[in-house]
């Protein structure tokens, strides 16, 4: 390890027509203590958090493993997670979620992010009533306050509700107390935007791919000074770490070009021929949000796939009807459990992309962050929030269980509409946030309020 030292929040200067522009750099080993345990000025190695929304539910027998503990075999909607990333998964199902209020449908099961219960304001109307775990984690002294971005937010299908569903509740799944104030977090789908956003990016406003410069060409100069200085692994980290940015918005800049969205020239997220590119978008946000891990720019996000009772239609695996119909059609319905294990696919995206991204304090991304997932019901056609499903995937630096497990707090009963659960998944939301604060007494409120974190998850 190099004796020069370097602070974590250093960052690669340069102008761009009079304006300083500025470039976050991955964690080196110039930024360690001489253990490598710890930043230089002794605060503790940077831990991330991502909370993952699929939507519209599950089929609970091809969904749920059949076997719990270590070493879980994966079912036939799980089969994505297979390869190394299983070992980073746990399983989390038979909880109940316990919120006891006016039913709407798929609103109440927004309660798995946060632990508070909606409001709801009158016909398929909801609002929030406290903030999402993202957020509880964000105020954490430690992690939010010691990046630029507080947390990002992305999302993937465009597709609204086709049954006028509104509120809080709907418009995002992360939401801030901001002392006076419930504030939806809006999550972004035009990956360009979030790029602009983490990076600082500028793009042009007419259409001219000549002129679509890069912020990287304008710190170089400065990139190769600090190289000087640095040892020969973090000179190759440096050099990875910019190459990496420099593909990242090359793909992203790729998109259709202006002439043909003459309003919005830089719009990515397009639909082609009528269909939803989804595939292409997961990989741009994934992207997106380890690049931002890596430059340390925040630690936290969320990572919306669609909405419920979305007209979304998985058009890449030639689905004939939008996923949220077919969730009515029960479980026997083909579309709506290739559209279950299609969604999971994309959570694996996520996990291996993250997987993907080296740190010089030891492992990856995937072994240094937590992803937490949920869906807004258990069976989609009877839209129960019995049995909700969740996962819990990472390492946390140690503090999750590795190989993940499957935990189950009861067995299935083999009932679709209205399966048995017991417990309280907010235990699961506890203990996430015990990860980043371990006095953390509890989380949520009212009926669904948990002191009691979910140690089985715990290393």
């Amino acid at each position: 390890m190099s004796k020069f030292k370097l602070p974590r929040r250093t960052v690669l200067r340069g102008m761009v027509g009079g304006s300083a522009v500025a470039v976050g750099l991955p964690l080196l080993e110039a930024m360690l203590n001489t253990h490598g345990d710890a930043l230089a000025e002794g605060s503790d190695l940077p831990l991330r958090f991502i909370s993952f929304y699929w939507a519209d539910g599950i089929v609970i027998p091809e969904w749920e493993p059949p076997d719990t503990g270590a070493g879980y075999t994966l079912s036939p909607q799980l089969q994505p997670l297979d390869g190394e990333i299983k070992n980073y998964v746990s399983v989390i199902s038979g909880m109940r979620n316990q919120y006891n209020g006016t039913f709407l449908t798929h609103h109440e099961g927004m309660c798995g992010f946060s632990g508070h219960p909606i409001q709801p304001t009158g016909g398929l109307n909801s609002n929030a009533t406290g903030p999402t775990i993202d957020q509880v984690i964000a105020d954490v002294p430690g992690v939010a306050d010691r990046t630029p971005v507080r947390a990002v937010h992305v999302r993937v299908s465009k597709r609204e509700s086709t049954d006028m569903d509104g509120g809080t509740t709907v418009t995002a799944m992360s939401h801030r107390d901001t002392g006076g104030a419930l504030v939806p977090q809006v999550p972004e789908f035009n990956p360009v935007e979030v790029y602009e956003n983490l990076f600082g990016t500028f793009v042009p406003q007419e259409d001219d791919r000549e002129l679509r410069s890069s912020v990287l060409d304008y710190v170089m100069a400065d990139a190769n000074a600090l190289k000087t200085r640095l040892g020969m692994e973090d000179q190759a980290r440096i050099d990875a770490h910019l190459q990496g940015l420099q593909e990242l918005e090359d793909k992203i800049l790729a998109a259709a070009p202006a002439c043909d969205l003459p309003m919005e020239p830089t719009e990515t997220n397009t639909d082609v021929g009528g269909s939803e590119p989804i595939n292409s978008v997961v990989d741009a946000m994934s992207h997106l949000i380890a690049q931002a891990f890596v430059c340390d720019i925040t630690r936290v996000a969320t990572f919306l796939l669609k909405k419920f009772v979305s007209s979304t239609v998985f058009d890449e695996i030639n689905a004939t009807d939008q996923h949220h119909s077919s969730s009515h059609g029960g479980p026997s319905n083909q579309n709506y459990r290739n559209g279950i294990t299609f969604q999971m696919e994309k959570f694996a995206d996520l996990l291996n992309v993250l997987h993907s991204y080296e740190e010089p304090s030891g492992g990856t991304l995937l072994d240094n962050s937590i992803i937490y997932a949920t869906s807004d019901c258990s069976t989609g056609a009877s839209h129960t929030i019995e049995r909700q499903p969740m996962l819990v995937a990472g390492g946390g630096r140690g503090y999750l269980v590795n190989p993940g497990i499957h935990y189950q707090s009861t067995p299935w009963s083999g009932n679709h509409g209205s399966p048995n659960s017991s417990g309280n998944m907010t235990d699961v939301l506890l203990t996430c946030l015990r990860a980043f604060d371990e006095d953390a007494a509890s989380v949520g409120a009212g009926a669904l309020q948990s002191s009691t974190p979910l140690t089985d998850l715990v290393s």
